[in-house]
């Protein structure tokens, strides 16, 4: 089995469970507290490096990984639907698609709210100006409202590079000096 194999068997389950809590969610009409779940939760697995290893070692029995996220969501206060999700993807060996789930869920609420997400990263932070500017001129392009995911990359030397669904912009002065780079080897 290939990586590519296990990345498709970890999205095709995450989407089985995304689905199942989207439903139940948007049926008891919990929407926007899903999403600050999914928030806390993303938040979570970002700065606990004892939670990412949970969710991945098969050291960990099923017992304790039930007794870890029940704890977690009782802790955290998440919705029924989520923490029962979590209790059931632990008892089934699951927990590993956890960031697969929370990434589904986000595009499934973007759906349900009509807008998008956009990735961008700059060489620098973008102050709160920026930013409002940036999702206004992204709205106005794509026709939906946009939320932005910025993060940052030094590398970029300056500029902006975008992602919107399957479009990319790079405006980033290391894609300009890669470009003139080429452009000045096939002259010479």
């Amino acid at each position: 089995m290939d990586v590519s194999e296990s990345a498709s068997i970890s999205s095709g389950i995450a989407v089985r469970y995304a689905t199942a809590i989207f439903e139940i969610v948007q049926e008891s009409k919990d929407l926007p507290k899903l999403e600050a779940n999914l928030d806390d939760l993303s938040a979570t697995l970002d700065d606990s490096a004892d939670l990412r290893e949970l969710i991945s070692s098969p050291v960990y029995s099923r017992e304790e990984q039930g007794q870890a996220v029940a704890a977690i969501a009782n802790k955290m206060g998440l919705i029924p639907a989520v923490a029962n999700a979590l209790s059931l993807m632990a008892e089934k060996r699951r927990l590993f698609v956890l960031p697969h789930l929370i990434a589904n869920l986000r595009d499934m609420l973007a759906e349900e709210k009509g807008e998008v997400t956009a990735d961008v990263a700059s060489a620098t932070a973008l102050s709160d100006a920026q930013a409002t500017k940036l999702a206004a001129t992204l709205t106005a392009s794509v026709g939906k409202d946009v939320k932005i995911n910025a993060t940052v990359d030094e590398s970029l030397i300056g500029g902006l590079v975008v992602k919107v669904g399957s479009k990319m912009i790079d405006t980033s002065i290391r894609s300009k000096l890669n470009s003139l780079q080429n452009a000045m080897k096939e002259v010479g």
